[in-house]
């Protein structure tokens, strides 16, 4: 069945309107008419089994029938990731949606060598993930910021896991032994850390430094990799 993320409150018997764009999608791409069913979720109110009960030249409206499932807690995972080229931060955005991350953040480091982006898109691609993948919220994508910002910043009782690329750093036990609780995952740059940003990032008390393996990996491959490896170790794999 069609899943739709929209932000109007969901309840039973609710009037929900689409934007135009969804609306140009029920009824154009997959040829809903009215008293067809489709699932939409907010993020907040769990998933409701809806009707298409209006159409006209503004959009449509749907009307909330019953609730499907309740709301669920995504895992407190935020990916942090520098910037790099467009296909790859989208594959990254798509994949962190799929995989579960509750939040993205873009990064600036030293040696990053992209410095725009479209966030729209990027938000548009996270929400398509969600609606194909079942889960019930959608990752928001932050602007991106300096690392250094971000670390000057940083909440201690938020772990962070640190792919080291330059070797040495254990796997998943690493995790294991750190335990569950908000994490964050930080991918670098195609160039990979500074000797500064490496030097910092090891020595901050709420770091776990963590080997992909022995082969470099491009950032796309080591988002999916890192996240793989959290939800294995102290994710929501196991439910």
């Amino acid at each position: 069945m069609i899943r739709l993320h929209v932000t109007s409150d969901l309840s039973a018997n609710a009037a929900v309107a689409p934007t135009l764009d969804q609306s140009r999608y029920l009824t154009n791409v997959m040829r809903l008419s009215r008293g067809d069913e489709l699932l939409v979720f907010n993020g907040r109110d769990g998933e409701w089994r809806a009707s298409v009960a209006e159409t006209h030249k503004r959009g449509v409206i749907l009307k909330c029938e019953e609730r499907a499932r309740a709301q669920t807690v995504t895992p407190d995972l935020e990916l942090i990731v520098a910037m790099v080229k467009k296909a790859r931060v989208e594959t990254i955005v798509e994949k962190a949606a799929e995989l579960g991350a509750a939040r993205v953040r873009l990064t600036v480091t030293r040696r990053t060598n992209v410095d725009r982006v479209r966030l729209d898109r990027l938000d548009a691609i996270a929400e398509e993930a969600a609606e194909q993948t079942g889960r019930l919220d959608v990752p928001p994508v932050d602007d991106p910021m300096k690392l250094e910002a971000i670390l000057d910043g940083w909440d201690p009782a938020r772990k962070l896991m640190f792919c080291d690329e330059t070797g040495g750093a254990p796997a998943i036990p690493a995790l294991t032994a750190a335990g569950p609780g908000p994490w964050a995952i930080l991918i670098g740059p195609e160039g990979g850390f500074s000797p500064e940003e490496g030097e910092r990032l090891r020595s901050l008390p709420f770091t776990t430094a963590v080997s992909l393996g022995p082969r470099i990996l491009r950032a796309d491959t080591a988002a999916i990799a890192a996240m793989t490896l959290w939800q294995a170790a102290v994710g929501d794999w196991e439910r």
